[in-house]
């Protein structure tokens, strides 16, 4: 039913940022985070002990199973939450269904993986909105809990931290190709299972070692996300994409041309802002530029820290995080990428 599918159908991300510029902003000192630095949330402090998160999420299927498709969509959804260090507390649904050309049950099984990954990660889903609309979309708009002082944010990477990510990449390239037909099934199961993992295991850990600076990596793609990082705390993050753990057969994908659109969308927003070396191989420059639906966080740690919390992300189940690079005071770009 979909050209793209998952976070894949965002819009550009360059396009996204001239929209935003002719937003004006709210004033009010209880907004602890708002648009202006392009963060997962938003975050509004109740009292001095009490904020509120909010965000919300939603998208065309990545998939053929409607029960798989609302779980991965609800998953990324909450996965906002745990980016900015909240714990999700409640939840609405936001559907879009073709109800003249889909069967009711299809709308159904849709919102039970939803219902069933929200009680997972422990959130209430107290209602929602339909619209008829083709082709179908679904996602969460969620609200989340957080001490105003642990807040943690795209601004808070600091010179001389480590850059860990949770997740391998590849979600993006791994559904083109099975669209084409040449995926291999195993990939594809892995890549479902990684998006429905929720990162509340990862952000438990990050809560514990007291971490400042951190985002999830979705639409516009690891590049993307990390730039946008490295923008909001005024530092130039470096990364080795040789480090980065990948899907399957992800390179031998890229390898084969098969490239989604959003990975060159999503490309021609960093590359003004990047150094991509002279040696950088094509395929694993297109893979750090491809869109990530429900992906991992990426998280910026003090790197006297970095060896225990990486050691407690792997006992916690997060068997991929590894040290992918590091923060480094604002040099004449914001995002190096190497081999």
């Amino acid at each position: 039913m979909v050209e793209s599918g998952g976070c894949s159908a965002k819009i550009s991300p360059k396009q996204l940022e001239e929209i935003l510029k002719r937003l004006p902003l709210p004033d009010d000192p209880n907004i602890l985070v708002n648009v202006e630095t392009h963060d997962d949330a938003g975050v509004y402090r109740v009292n001095d002990d009490l904020a509120l998160v909010f965000t919300t999420d939603f998208f065309p299927p990545v998939c053929s199973d409607p029960y798989e498709f609302g779980q991965i969509a609800a998953t990324n959804s909450i996965s906002d939450i745990y980016a900015m260090g909240g714990d999700p507390v409640i939840a609405l649904n936001i559907m879009m269904f073709p109800a003249a050309k889909l069967p009711l049950e299809v709308y159904a099984e849709i919102l039970k993986g939803g219902s069933d990954k929200a009680s997972e990660a422990g959130v209430k889903i107290i209602g929602g909105h339909t619209i008829d609309d083709f082709p179908p979309k679904y996602g969460l708009a969620v609200v989340g809990y957080i001490h105003p002082d642990r807040i943690i944010a795209n601004t808070g990477a600091s010179p001389g931290d480590s850059i860990v990510l949770t997740k391998p990449v590849g979600t993006g390239i791994i559904l083109a190709g099975q669209r084409l037909g040449i995926t291999d099934g195993n990939d594809i199961a892995e890549a479902k299972k990684l998006m429905k993992q929720l990162n509340r295991q990862g952000a438990e850990v990050m809560k514990k070692y007291s971490i400042k600076g951190a985002t999830d990596i979705t639409g516009f793609g690891l590049a993307g996300h990390a730039l946008k990082m490295a923008k909001a705390s005024n530092v130039s993050i470096n990364i080795n994409m040789r480090k980065v753990s990948l899907i399957g057969g992800t390179y031998n994908l890229v390898d084969e041309g098969c490239i989604p659109g959003a990975s060159f969308r999503n490309l021609d927003f960093v590359e003004n802002d990047s150094h991509l070396g002279k040696n950088l191989d094509y395929n694993l420059k297109m893979i750090a530029c491809d869109a990530q639906t429900s992906g991992g966080l990426l998280i910026s740690v003090p790197c006297d820290k970095t060896e225990a919390l990486v050691k407690d992300l792997h006992e916690a189940g997060l068997q991929y995080s590894t040290i992918i690079g590091d923060v480094s005071e604002k040099k004449h770009k914001f995002l190096y990428l190497k081999n």
